[in-house]
């Protein structure tokens, strides 16, 4: 399966969107960076396990994308914190990241029971 057939990519990519639209007016750089490469490295690393030819590879991939949830979700509460973003939409963000990281973890188990 191509990975851009995959809903949790579609998910992913979409969260990834959210976060940029979300951090559009942060003016800390530093903190904006960190929180946009967060949230696009989850479908890139999807799809770059997708891609790969070895299912231990594919599995490796996944790993990093749920890494990047975990990193992602920290950064969210953090923002609201601090008062660089709202917290509504943040929080929809922050369960979106988690469900997501619940996907990720069952593809995982799977992956792995194959190998």
């Amino acid at each position: 399966m191509r990975f851009e057939q995959l809903d949790v990519w579609k998910r992913a990519s979409r969260l990834a969107c959210e976060v940029y639209k979300a951090t559009e007016k942060v003016q800390n750089w530093g903190f904006k960076d960190q929180i946009t490469r967060s949230g696009l490295s989850v479908p890139s690393n999807i799809a770059e396990g997708e891609e790969r030819e070895t299912a231990k590879e594919k599995i490796r991939f996944l790993y990093y994308a749920k890494g990047s949830l975990g990193e992602l979700v920290t950064q969210l509460y953090i923002g609201i914190e601090i008062g660089y973003l709202e917290k509504h939409s943040s929080m929809e963000m922050v369960k979106e990241a988690k469900e997501l990281a619940k996907i990720l973890g069952a593809m995982i188990k799977n992956k792995e029971s194959q190998v």
